[in-house]
């Protein structure tokens, strides 16, 4: 991948790790359940089970590379019109509540809790589906190597951003809930953000350039 489109995934990457959407707000959670602690370790729980999908992508996304590169044309803009959706649906019910109540649980079962919930997640293998082909060029090298690649960085991003709301959790007990309006706010720029990224791609990737 060149500089210039590893740039842009950075970017998207970024503003979808730091959108507050279920999964940081239940990090956020289980931080004022259980401390900074039990959320760093449902942080990397998550983290885990993030990769679990990477790991089972970048499979799927090089197989079907292999069966038909006509397919992986296909996926791609699937994709990128899913992100588009995504990002009107995430503007759309920015105004709702999300429920972030949890108990406390301890460290362990936090961790292990983290890895179960974002595994068995069908939304998260959706969405790395949807988004780390539209950056991957089967010219530039193996597919599942560039799929697992950029998966671990989109999966780092997110941890990383997990954890920097995890020890804000802990030391502001109620700042992941207390600001309803700027977490409204941030949902739906991230929406447009979203939005705006897959119609970008809809209309910049061309079957020819495969």
């Amino acid at each position: 991948m060149d500089l210039s489109s590893f740039a842009l995934f950075l970017a998207a990457a970024f503003a979808l790790a730091v959108l507050p959407g279920p999964g940081l707000l239940y990090v956020a959670a289980r931080t004022l359940a259980g401390g900074r602690n039990e959320g760093l370790a449902s942080s990397f729980g998550t983290a885990l089970g993030g990769l679990a999908h990477v790991a089972a992508g970048a499979i799927g996304v090089s197989a079907l590379m292999l069966a038909s590169a006509e397919a992986f044309t296909v996926l791609k803009i699937a994709g990128a019109i899913y992100l588009v959706w995504l990002g009107l649906k995430t503007f759309r019910e920015s105004h709702a509540v999300i429920d972030t109540r949890v108990e406390a649980t301890g460290v362990h079962r936090a961790f292990r809790e983290g890895i179960v919930v974002e595994a068995l997640n069908p939304k998260t293998a959706a969405f790395f589906l949807a988004f780390l082909p539209q950056f991957v060029d089967p010219a530039a090298g193996p597919v599942w190597l560039q799929f697992l690649l950029l998966g671990v960085t989109s999966v780092t991003l997110n941890t990383a951003v997990d954890v920097v709301v995890a020890v804000l959790a802990a030391r502001a007990r109620a700042v992941a809930v207390a600001r309803p309006t700027l977490l409204r706010r941030l949902r739906q720029g991230a929406g447009l953000a979203i939005a705006s990224l897959g119609l970008s791609l809809v209309f910049a990737r061309r079957p020819a350039s495969l």
